[in-house]
């Protein structure tokens, strides 16, 4: 709020009332028991705000509660500057209630403050009549508006030599004429923070400023169909417009029929005078010029800045950018200057800056401000490569107190953050590399966010007394993850942490699925050679397969062990560091496993170790590449049962002999899914791909005869659905559990 008081004006933020005032209540609801006889008490509240308004004094709070007051408001009462009067909605979040002066079926006249001098209005909602202003600040002094919105009628109105007035993060749908208006000489006016949406009646300008000098208009959005967005005009000298958000397209996205009305912000001869136009963007659709200068029109940025020396950071750009990988850049993203005058702690909604890891930062200070009245939100989660390093061994002990077996339906609660390098906050969600051993019954093991009650999905199934892996990626919740035996056995847990998704790290690109290696081919190797024991391979990613040559930082693939001549396990870990003690797969001899690996990548490579005392095979088939730079963010999301061929519900039956099964799932980039062959009637593999595409000859699952068996799965988004194709002689059944998914 520093910046505020540079600008000598009140912060806008709750609690404005000073320490020595108290409350008065307003509540007109049936049951409140209202009366505007009384002192508005809790207990006896009054009636109308007017009641409250004649009789508040310098320090006092006026509280009103949900409803609809269809009283024409008028306040000149003062408070202090070390005691202001505040008028305040119960709800300040005003959704879906809040304190309503009029409603669209009995509008009023609006709320008026005439002469009053240091008072604050907060949350609250104005339904004006048509072409009535909302609000009207006529003479007055050091007044602000706090998240008050107007719909329809005439929008706000600041005039008559009024002072240091702020009107931040207010809302406005539709007002008649112009929306925001101040003039008669007003000075110190901050503009800031506002959504300006307005009518269709004649000068629909969205804000106009008038002879009112040192006026700021900042951080606007605002979008005038056909009219002008931003106007300076008489003696408006010394104004700052910056950070604003404009378009002035026809429905936002068309040119308009008279295109000269749609000026994006013009500023008149006489306003032009120690006045300051920068870092906002201007979309162009409309047809109409971009700015106006002194009566003189321009076009484009490039034009404007070399003749004014005005908008140097500017943009002449789309408003509205779409999603998707080529779209262009959102220039309303990390870019604004933060040090402007009247830039508020939070956006309209109450949200504080986050930095889109998608976007070059280039703004002023932190360099995160967006542009405009919102903070581009849900940006999701970017991916930190870690290890692999052993969080969870319950025959050792490690995370867990004791060395002991997971009971029968027993929980183990994990505690990943702060751990192994795990930040202790704002992780949203792990992957690790999940084996069980040594199950003493048949079952299937959930892994799932901490605190929550263990959903009706699977991470790894088995069979009594075999050892099986599979990769999982959970969200985290209070630093923990949980894991569920859901079996009427014990069984051994072990869990090596492959990375954790945060709101800093690499951003993933979904990739093929597109087969790097295969020693059997050979294909990433010399010869076709299978890995002898204790060998390593390695394998260079960078540069392969549509994977850059620099800038990689870790890599997904599908890993699948054939062949193997003895029991073992094999681990996957960075070229060039020593194989730590950790698994990737485990298998008994003669057995073909795949399971998903996510892996740093250093000096371009990774390696392969071979952790048995016989030869095997490895094939390992690119599922995508995390990178420094990129378009997606991770949303964890799951578990969640997306599709089950058994369940009538799902609308779906058995994948048939050679045959394939297509999901939808949105507009999505990519999705991670927990896959689960059951009830194969031949042996066989799975292959996940892209919908449309050609099934290519790489597989996500290899089973055999009467097998239950699960891998995750990270595959691209096409057309809004991936496709599953059954590479066996005989139908089989699938279970897909959503875990997360990658979006533009």
């Amino acid at each position: 709020m520093t910046l505020l008081g540079a600008v000598g004006l009140p912060a806008v933020a709750a609690g404005g009332a000073a320490a020595a005032g108290s409350t008065l209540y307003v509540n007109n609801a049936a049951g409140a028991h209202c009366t505007d006889s009384g002192a508005g008490t809790q207990a006896a509240p009054f009636c109308s705000v007017g009641a409250a308004a004649a009789v508040v004094q310098a320090g006092q709070t006026v509280e009103i509660a949900d409803g609809s007051y269809n009283e024409d408001l008028t306040v000149t009462r003062s408070g202090t500057a070390e005691a202001p009067i505040t008028f305040r909605a119960r709800n300040t979040q005003g959704e879906p209630g809040g304190a309503w002066f009029g409603s669209l079926g009995k509008p009023t006249k609006g709320l008026t403050v005439k002469g009053a001098q240091h008072v604050r209005f907060e949350s609250l909602k104005i339904a004006p009549a048509i072409r009535t202003v909302g609000v009207l600040v006529d003479g007055a002094r050091d007044v602000s508006f706090d998240n008050t919105d107007v719909t329809g009628g005439g929008g706000v109105h600041i005039t008559n030599g009024s002072d240091q007035v702020l009107y931040g993060r207010g809302d406005f749908s539709y007002s008649q004429g112009p929306v925001i208006v101040v003039d008669g000489g007003s000075t110190g006016t901050v503009v800031t923070t506002n959504k300006v949406q307005s009518g269709s009646a004649a000068d629909a300008t969205g804000i106009l400023v008038k002879d009112a000098p040192n006026t700021v208009v900042v951080a606007n959005t605002v979008n005038s169909s056909c009219f002008a967005g931003i106007v300076l005009d008489g003696g408006s000298t010394g104004a700052v417009v910056e950070n604003n958000v404009v378009n002035t397209a026809k429905n936002q996205n068309a040119a308009c029929d008279t295109p000269a009305a749609a000026t994006g912000i013009a500023v008149g001869a006489n306003a032009t005078a120690g006045t300051k136009v920068d870092y906002n963007l201007i979309d162009s659709r409309s047809g109409g010029a971009a700015y106006s200068w002194a009566g003189s029109p321009y076009t484009s940025q490039e034009a404007f800045t070399a003749a004014t020396g005005q908008g140097a950071h500017d943009f002449v750009d789309l408003t509205n950018v779409p999603k998707g990988p080529n779209a262009p850049v959102d220039h309303r993203i990390d870019s604004a200057d933060e040090n402007a005058p009247g830039m508020l702690p939070t956006d309209r909604g109450g949200w504080a800056p986050v930095d889109d890891l998608r976007v070059v930062n280039t703004g002023t200070g932190s360099g995160i401000r967006d542009r405009g009245a919102v903070e581009m939100l849900g940006i999701g989660s970017a991916f930190t490569p870690a290890g692999p390093t052993r969080l969870l061994d319950t025959r050792a002990p490690i995370g867990v107190p004791a060395a002991k077996a997971v009971p029968a339906w027993g929980t183990v609660d994990l505690q990943v953050a702060g751990v192994a390098g795990v930040p202790v906050s704002g992780v949203d969600a792990v992957t690790m590399n999940v084996t069980v051993t040594d199950p003493t019954q048949d079952g299937h093991l959930t892994v799932y966010p901490h605190g929550d009650e263990a959903p009706n999905s699977s991470n790894l199934n088995w069979t009594a007394g075999r050892t099986i892996p599979n990769l999982v990626t959970v969200p985290v919740k209070d630093g923990k993850v949980s894991f569920y035996n859901a079996s009427g056995g014990t069984v051994h847990l072990i869990a090596d942490l492959d990375g954790y998704y945060s709101p800093k790290g690499s951003l993933f690109h979904p990739q093929g699925p597109t087969r790097l290696l295969d020693t059997r081919a050979p294909i990433g190797v010399p010869t076709a050679k299978a890995v002898p024991a204790w060998g390593t391979v390695d394998l260079q990613v960078a540069g392969v397969g549509g994977v850059p040559a620099e800038g990689v930082t870790a890599v997904t693939m599908n890993v699948t062990v054939t062949d193997p001549t003895q029991d073992g396990h094999l681990t996957v870990y960075p070229h060039g560091d020593e194989a730590p003690n950790a698994s990737n797969l485990n298998w008994t001899a003669g057995r073909t496993i795949p399971n998903l690996v996510t892996v740093p990548v250093k000096d371009g490579k990774v390696s392969f170790y071979n952790a048995s005392g016989g030869t095997v095979h490895v094939i390992a088939d690119l599922a995508g590449y995390y990178a420094t730079e990129g378009k997606v963010t991770y949303r964890a999301d799951g578990p969640w049962r997306r599709m089950d061929t058994r369940d009538p519900a799902f609308g779906t039956t058995a994948v048939p002999a050679w045959g394939t099964l297509t999901l939808n799932l949105g507009d999505l980039a990519a999705v991670t899914l927990n896959v689960t062959v059951t009830e194969p009637g031949d042996e066989g593999h799975l292959t996940v791909y892209p919908h449309g595409d050609e099934a290519p000859n790489v597989s996500n699952l290899n089973f055999l005869r009467g097998e239950t068996i699960a891998n995750q799965v990270v595959v691209p988004v096409k057309d809004g659905k991936v496709s599953f194709y059954n590479a066996s002689g005989a139908p089989l059944h699938l279970v897909v559990d959503q875990l997360g998914y990658q979006l533009y």
